[in-house]
This record gives structure tokens, sequence and C-alpha cells, in this order.
């Protein structure tokens, strides 16, 4: 059969392209095992499916495309130069469709799947690490995709299906979202080592009131805990500096640029003294959020199961 364009093509060029995909992506699979074997029996032998069902199918596709996809010979066809174009294309797609299908799968595989976790800049010295090393001891195969950040920002990947799980604080409370408290963390005063409440082991926050403070960036949940504790306290911080890493800030404190509320560090810091506020109580809450409704992959179900399990016992001691 001479190759031709055909006159009636029911989707044209200048037609939606959405619509153009939607009607041929259920046939191309067909086509490609059509062109492989250059056989519509054979073809239909090994896919499992009706010839009748095969030939519609092929005929359909000529149709929609407005070309002539196979020359036909009696029970045998051959490609035209625009079958040959066509198939090229077709069988990088299905490929990269069983590269799509074989990622997904594997994430979910409970014994190697993929979580997305997403975690605050604070969790990510000693508490994050400890958590999957734990976790890993009777999970040894599932990977994890980290993602360090600010709350906000992390809220914002849980809802963009970014993340499966986030450790955040303060706790959300949106209604698309579930979060569960898991610990409380303690903030201290962080005074440089000549200050003059230095040789304090505790104060009261009013007391620092007209000091200069060094704090995270707004959008940060430790800052904004932070405006909220010395309003609670009765003033408003004076602030010198804004940053993103709290043990940053630590290292501001000790060169004499101001005080910060900040939770314990890892390791003690020179040049700093950390003192205990027993005025108003400050502490902030840690919690795991996830988006409402997300099904859960069995890794994410397991790693979630984990971390609820450590409710109360989520920090280092």
């Amino acid at each position: 059969m001479k190759h031709q364009q055909r006159s009636q093509a029911r989707l044209s060029p200048s037609g939606d392209t959405e619509d153009m995909v939607m009607s041929l992506a259920p046939r191309l699979a067909y086509f490609a095992g059509v062109a492989r074997t250059e056989h519509v029996t054979r073809a239909a032998q090994e896919m499992q499916v009706p010839q009748s069902t095969l030939s519609r199918a092929m005929v359909r596709l000529e149709h929609d495309l407005g070309v002539d996809l196979f020359a036909r010979h009696g029970r045998t066809v051959s490609l035209t130069p625009a079958g040959r174009t066509f198939l090229a294309s077709v069988e990088r797609a299905l490929a990269e469709v069983g590269r799509a299908a074989d990622a997904v799968r594997a994430d979910a595989d409970p014994a190697t799947g993929k979580v997305a976790f997403g975690f605050l800049h604070t969790m990510g010295a000693e508490t994050v690490p400890g958590l999957i090393h734990s976790f890993r001891a009777d999970h040894p195969g599932v990977r994890f995709s980290l993602v360090q950040n600010y709350g906000e920002a992390m809220i914002e990947r849980l809802r963009a299906g970014e993340l499966d799980l986030c450790l955040t604080s303060p706790v959300p409370d949106a209604p698309d979202l579930v979060a569960r408290r898991l610990d409380e963390q303690k903030l201290r005063l962080v005074v440089p080592a000549d200050h003059r409440l230095a040789a304090r082991r505790r104060v009261r926050l009013a007391e620092a009131a007209d000091e200069t403070f060094v704090t995270l960036e707004p959008g940060y949940g430790l800052r904004r805990i932070t405006d909220d504790l010395c309003q609670e306290a009765g003033f408003k911080p004076r602030v010198a500096f804004e940053g993103e890493e709290a043990e940053t800030l630590r290292g501001l404190v000790a060169a004499g640029l101001g005080v910060a509320l900040l939770p314990p560090p890892v390791f003690p810091r020179p040049g700093v003294v950390e003192l205990t506020v027993t005025a108003p109580r400050a502490a902030r809450e840690i919690g795991v959020a996830w988006l409402d409704g997300h099904p859960d992959t069995p890794p994410v179900a397991a790693f979630k199961k984990f971390l609820l399990s450590r409710r109360g016992n989520l920090l280092p001691g």
C-alpha cells in the first residue's frame, strides 16, 4: 500500500494536544507490538488480545493521526516512513513509562522503598540521624529522601506532595493536615560569657527586655515562638540579626552581637552561657505532620508508626 495522507482525519494538527494524547495513548503499546512482529495475528497472540481488537485499534490510530502507519501485505504488515518515525518516539515514550512504573513500585516496596522526610535545621545534627539509625535497625533497606528546612517551607512541600512526613515546630493546626505532638524542647536564653547575666543560672525573660536579640528569620517556627514569648514577657525584641541556623546565632552571641532564645546545643559552645528561663515557660513542641487523606506506602507507614512510638522520647537525653 502506498503511503498517503488521509483526507479526513478526526484529529487535525491544530486540534487540542491533550485530547490527541488521551486518544492515542491507550493504543501505543498495541502499535509497538504490531510494528515489532510485522504481523497482526502474531502480535495479538503475544499481547493476549483478540486479533479483531488489535486490528480495530490500528485502524483507529491511523484515522486519528491522519496518516497510514502500515502497508498491508495479506496477513503481514510493514511500517511506512511515517510509521517508522512514529515508532521511534513511541518506543521512547513506552520505555519512559516503564521506568516510571518501576520507580514508583520500588519506592513503595516494604523492604526497600523510599520515605520523603522533612525536618527542622535544629533537628539535623543529632535528632534525625539518631531516629533514622534506630529505624533502620529493623528496616535496613528503606531509603530516605531528606529535606532540611524551616517549618512553613516544609508544610508547603508537604501540601505539594513532595514530602510524606515532616518533623516541625510549632505543631501545625490546619484542616488539611494531620499533626501529632511528639515531644517538648526547653529553650534557653543564650548570652555572651562576659554578659551581665552570665553568672546566673536562671533568669526571667523580662530581664532581657533591654537586650539586642539575634533571631531566625520570619517564617521560622522558632522566630514566631521567640516573638510570642517576648510579648508575653512584656516587650518586643530589638533584632540585630536574622539568620537561618541556630548555631550561627550562637556564634554571633559569643561574638557579643546580642542574646538569643535557642534550643540546647548538641555540644557546648565556648564563649556563651545558657540560662534557664523561669518565666514565661520557654519551650517548643515538636511534632510530626502529614497530609490528611494521603495514602501511605508501606515504608512511609512503617516510619510514621516508628515516629509515633517515640512520643515523649524523641529528643536525645
